[in-house]
């Protein structure tokens, strides 16, 4: 019986706008890097699978689920959690979301905030039927999907507000 190591590589990106360099294997999720090399724990284990979304993080510009996300497929990328996404906590959606009262037991609330970000970017006017499709696979126990949906919008309009003003 073999008890052969995996090989370990050594992979060098930008998390939250600063480079680190990771000695692990290459199939090692993103998620785990995150939170325990990063020691940034915004970022939460769900599922493990890629279907809750609650280690939603952002991969250049694009929502993806770290927890299936390989360290192979981030070499060289930027990728932003929720503690990059605004460095006072003061993004358009975090405050929509504490206006809105949207998080109950917070758990999932990191992932639905990384999610939406993406979606006010491709959408930045988004309708419900926009929301209801982009951020399908973020799950919520507490059934906030009302709050977060609201949230959503306040947001967006802020943004889009702050965009017209210069």
């Amino acid at each position: 019986m073999s008890t052969a190591t995996p090989p370990s590589t050594t992979s060098t990106f930008q998390l939250n706008g600063q480079s680190i360099s990771v000695t692990a294997s290459p199939d090692t999720p993103l998620l785990w890097i995150i939170r325990d090399v990063a020691g940034l724990t915004g970022t939460k284990f769900g599922c493990g699978i890629g279907l809750c979304g609650a280690c939603t993080v952002h991969l250049g510009r694009r929502a993806v689920r770290s927890c299936i996300t390989p360290l192979s497929a981030v070499a060289g990328a930027q990728i932003t959690t929720i503690e990059g996404l605004s460095a006072d906590g003061q993004h358009p959606l975090q405050k929509a979301w504490v206006q809105t009262q949207a998080p109950q037991c917070g758990y999932c609330q990191s992932g639905q905030i990384m999610q939406a970000a993406a979606l006010i970017r491709r959408f930045p006017k988004p309708s419900d039927e926009d929301i209801d499709s982009v951020m399908n696979g973020n799950l919520c126990r507490c059934m906030a999907y009302v709050r977060i949906r609201q949230a959503i919008k306040i947001a967006a309009a802020e943004i889009q507000g702050a965009a017209s003003h210069g």
